[in-house]
């Protein structure tokens, strides 16, 4: 199942997703989470802390979930 994530921008960082989604518990953990855990935005595997998502970009994390970058 597909959760929605809202943010309030039209852009927001892997890392800033990640911890909104409460997925890590700082943005200090998003290097390391990224560096151990397969992360898939948009079907394509993206390991960068800073990479851009929009509002519709599908992020799949493996044993976490699915989750969708909504308003």
């Amino acid at each position: 199942m597909e959760k929605n994530v809202i943010i309030e921008t039209d852009i927001i960082t892997l890392g800033q997703f990640l911890k909104l989604a409460e997925i890590i518990q700082s943005g200090g953990m998003a290097k390391w989470f990224l560096s151990e855990h397969d992360v898939f935005v948009n079907g394509e595997q993206d390991q960068r802390r800073g990479r851009k998502l929009s509002v519709g970009d599908r992020v799949e994390i493996p044993g976490f979930g699915i989750f969708v970058v909504s308003h």
